[in-house]
């Protein structure tokens, strides 16, 4: 079953059954053609669906620049965040929320035209959340990921934050005041939310994790690494390794966004992010729907 509620123009407020729980969500598409394709946006670890709708700069609205340029665009609240937060007040673990939203994805299939097929469009712990699912069951249709603000080797002394209180790990999370428009740490109070207990226990797993799903991710894969990023190793060895490891992905692009903190769809550089996310969702669609044969020389 799938109900909705507009909150604001182009977007609108969803829910969607997912192996037995609910989960909510933000949709948003053209308003007079179908959509070329469907990117899934998975928020962070303390975010929710919010996090992609503008914050203090609307035109760096991923759900809105996404439906202006042709898709359709659905952030989900995580499983233990928004309607699911109440049945799960501990959260899952990576595997329970790749089949929840495995779920969730297939129920919004049945309902929505998602054109072409489907990119994960995903931040921080929502990256994580993303590998997983293109590495252990990923939807038929999947065409690409684009992930920042995740790696797969933490940064010296960060490790140590992951299960210290909310405000030792604030500094992380933001980096520079500057990095945001003004009003953004007012209007984030309406999408930051607490963390699920069990994210804040397995995320210094993350590294080991990694190395056995990075194999397994045969989509291609864009990661982009802010500026000021403070919780992921992001020099040229520790990128090195990383693509490495993403072995059987046709393609994998590394990017770093100047002027940019760790949120990085909420900074002044947000749309310029966004943008280059969704060129990158262009390429595979250019390939996936395949390469037009030239007239001439």
């Amino acid at each position: 079953m799938v109900t909705s509620l507009s909150v604001g123009p182009r977007v609108r407020r969803i829910t969607l059954d997912a192996a037995g729980y609910t989960l909510s969500a933000l949709l948003s598409a053209p308003e007079s053609t179908p959509p070329r394709a469907t990117v899934v946006a998975l928020h962070g670890a303390g975010m929710s669906a919010g996090y992609f709708d503008g914050g203090a700069q609307p035109d760096a609205s991923l759900c809105a620049l996404g439906a202006h340029l042709g898709y359709a665009v659905l952030a989900v609240d995580r499983p233990g965040y928004g309607d699911s937060a109440a049945g799960l007040p501990e959260g899952l673990d990576l595997a329970g929320q790749a089949r929840v939203l495995r779920a969730a994805l297939d129920h919004f299939d049945a309902e929505y035209d998602i054109g072409i097929g489907t990119f994960l469009l995903a931040h921080s712990f929502g990256g994580k959340l993303a590998l997983t699912l293109a590495a252990e069951a990923p939807p038929a249709e999947l065409l690409g990921l684009d992930i920042s603000g995740c790696g797969h080797r933490y940064a010296p002394r960060s490790a140590e934050l992951l299960t210290g209180p909310d405000r030792a790990r604030w500094k992380h999370n933001w980096g520079r005041l500057g990095l945001y428009p003004p009003a953004t740490f007012k209007r984030s109070a309406a999408f930051v939310k607490p963390i699920p207990e069990l994210e804040l226990r397995a995320a210094s797993d993350w590294p080991d994790v990694f190395d056995a799903l990075a194999p397994r991710v045969r989509v291609p894969v864009r990661l982009t690494f802010a500026e000021h990023e403070l919780w992921w190793r992001h020099d040229a060895d520790a990128l090195d390794d990383l693509r490495a490891r993403l072995s059987a992905a046709p393609r994998v692009v590394v990017d770093r966004q100047p002027d940019a903190g760790h949120n990085i769809s909420l900074g002044l550089t947000a749309r310029a992010y966004h943008l280059r996310a969704l060129a990158f969702f262009e390429e595979c669609l250019y390939f996936e729907e395949g390469v037009p044969e030239r007239d001439g020389p």
